[in-house]
């Protein structure tokens, strides 16, 4: 698992280290049961602050994708099983959005209009 950054970028740090990992769990390259670096390690590979890395784990764990605990760090969640099979259903619904004309915007919109 390699986490990046953009330190160019205008998006913050945490956001960042957060999307890294949430990239890697969508495109299956981590699964439940694996564990994240520790946010010691991160921080010192980085080369960022620690509390930026334990921001993003947290914020991981606000979203339900990875799970913290105390001796053993961060592991990604149970529950994120799905998301493999959910993210080849998104590929195919993008590529018929897409065929269709429909801009990646409008596709978004009308996922978040039909949204519970």
């Amino acid at each position: 698992m390699l986490i990046t950054v953009d330190m160019a970028s205008r998006a913050p740090l945490y956001e960042q280290v957060a999307g890294s990992v949430r990239a890697d769990i969508v495109a299956g390259r981590l699964v439940p049961g694996d564990r994240l670096p520790s946010a010691r390690e991160v921080a010192e590979t980085l080369e960022i602050n620690l509390h930026t890395v334990l921001r993003a784990y947290q914020q991981l764990r606000t979203e339900g994708l990875i799970d913290l605990r105390r001796g053993r760090g961060a592991v990604v969640s149970a529950s994120v099983g799905p998301l493999a099979e959910l993210t080849h259903d998104l590929r195919d619904l993008v590529a018929r959005a897409a065929r269709l004309g429909v801009t990646p915007a409008t596709l978004a919109a009308l996922v978040k209009e039909i949204t519970p």
